[in-house]
């Protein structure tokens, strides 16, 4: 199922943006919650806008939880492919900041499943 809403490209980049500080040195104040889940919610739709379908699961405690990557649908229960991870490491893979398989191998992201590390493909979103 599609989005409701397209994201806005100057709407993420500008999100992006107010947290970038934050993204490039952790010892910064982190960014007011408000900042952050903007970042994160409009920057996982833009993934499921990019990749469509319903085969992998990207899941950003507390903010949000998107499917995308056409392929098998999933339906109930716990997805057999899934890509969880924090708000902050999410962030630094949308703008290229960090790899995916970095991330994993650094227990950043928690990605199971054949197909989770496709979401690979599709990051960085936006380079800030």
């Amino acid at each position: 199922m599609a989005p409701s809403k397209t994201v806005d490209p100057a709407e993420l980049r500008a999100s992006l943006i107010a947290v970038s500080a934050w993204l490039d040195d952790p010892s910064v104040p982190k960014p007011p919650r408000a900042e952050l889940a903007a970042a994160v919610r409009l920057s996982a739709r833009t993934l499921e806008q990019t990749a469509p379908g319903s085969s992998v699961e990207v899941r950003v405690p507390p903010f949000v939880a998107v499917q995308c990557i056409v392929g098998p649908r999933h339906t109930r229960g716990t997805p057999p492919n899934v890509v969880e991870c924090d708000p902050r490491t999410w962030l630094l893979l949308v703008t290229g900041r960090t790899e995916f398989a970095d991330a994993v191998r650094g227990a950043g992201v928690t990605a199971s499943g054949g197909r989770a590390g496709e979401v690979a493909h599709w990051l960085p979103l936006v380079r800030v």
